[in-house]
């Protein structure tokens, strides 16, 4: 699956403006740029747009470490945020910590433009085969 098609089968994701750049297993890449209409109160980012942006390059990167014939969902999602984002681009990450027989662990780093942590999500999803 090419990085746009993985963008493509998920919606919300295309709708936010999320992008993945790099997808492979061992590694998804991706990013958001900072928009008015992203933002919470002060012209900060917000949270959940972060979380999706992880949300998005997490399940990319779940699904690219799947056995053949399965899919996943999310089981868990953990949140730390570290630093508001007022301007630019938000990148990420992700990278699988445990790719087990039932679940997957991902771990999406999210850095501002100038490369400071602004936030760090761990992520559990199922292997569901069938």
């Amino acid at each position: 699956m090419t990085p746009d098609q993985f963008v493509d089968a998920m919606p919300f994701a295309r709708a936010l403006g999320v992008r993945i750049d790099t997808a492979g297993p061992g590694e998804v890449t991706g990013r958001l740029d900072w928009a008015p209409d992203r933002c919470t109160a002060g012209g900060v980012l917000h949270g959940g747009a972060l979380m999706a942006l992880a949300d998005t390059l997490g399940a990319a990167c779940a699904f690219l470490d799947l056995p053949d014939g399965a899919s996943t969902t999310t089981l868990e999602s953990k949140t730390n945020f570290f630093r508001g984002v007022k301007a630019g681009c938000v990148h990420g990450t992700s990278r699988p910590l445990h790719a087990g027989r039932t679940s997957i662990v991902v771990q999406t780093d999210l850095h501002d433009d100038a490369g400071r942590r602004v936030a760090q999500v761990t992520q559990t999803q199922a292997v569901l085969r069938g």
